[in-house]
């Protein structure tokens, strides 16, 4: 992994500011730290804060292009069918940028229905929540979730929507996460 690794951008980059979700350029030549690694995205410390740096702005912290990027898609659809497995197993792709676990073993996905269009493909509705209702990268994980689960072979739709009730708790993270998280 790249945590902990030092980097000065080699080209101007549009991150997400962490947690108020906004947009904003850092030029070439800021100096700063990768913090977080997963899922696709990377989470960086620069003197603008912390930050959201998408898979394809890599090159930029002076990273190359990792396999799965490179990699055209190969996930899901064994005989055309698609499983619940399939959609979770990309859910758990996801990461909060603040936090190294995925968002179903943080307890945040709710609900997560399939289902079969007449002229055919498959239709994905997720329902997940936040740790904050105020945090301003819901839309940005939430984009996240939505990006990786059109990726699997058949899904030509997917809705992930935000919901706030129940209200998530740390009760909802599952043994992996609290292992990961270290509160067990």
């Amino acid at each position: 992994m790249h945590e902990n690794t030092e980097f000065s951008t080699s080209r101007d980059i549009e991150v997400i500011q962490i947690p108020s979700g906004t947009k904003i350029m850092i030029p070439t030549g800021t100096p700063g730290v990768i913090t977080q690694s997963l899922g696709g995205s990377y989470t960086i410390a620069t003197n603008y804060g912390l930050s959201r740096v998408a898979e394809k702005d890599g090159d930029a912290l002076g990273l190359e292009k990792s396999e799965a990027q490179a990699a055209t898609s190969a996930n899901g659809a064994k005989d055309g069918e698609i499983s619940d497995e399939d959609v979770w197993n990309q859910l758990r792709q996801c990461y909060d940028p603040e936090i190294p676990v995925n968002i179903v073993d943080l307890g945040l996905v709710y609900d997560c229905k399939l289902t079969k269009k007449e002229g055919g493909g498959t239709r994905v509705d997720v329902k997940m929540t936040l740790t904050a209702p105020g945090c301003g990268m819901g839309p940005a994980i939430a984009h996240d979730a939505q990006s990786k689960i059109l990726t699997i072979d058949g899904v030509d739709e997917a809705d992930v929507q935000l919901v706030w009730d129940p209200p998530w708790n740390q009760n909802m993270i599952s043994d992996a996460g609290r292992m990961k998280l270290g509160m067990i």
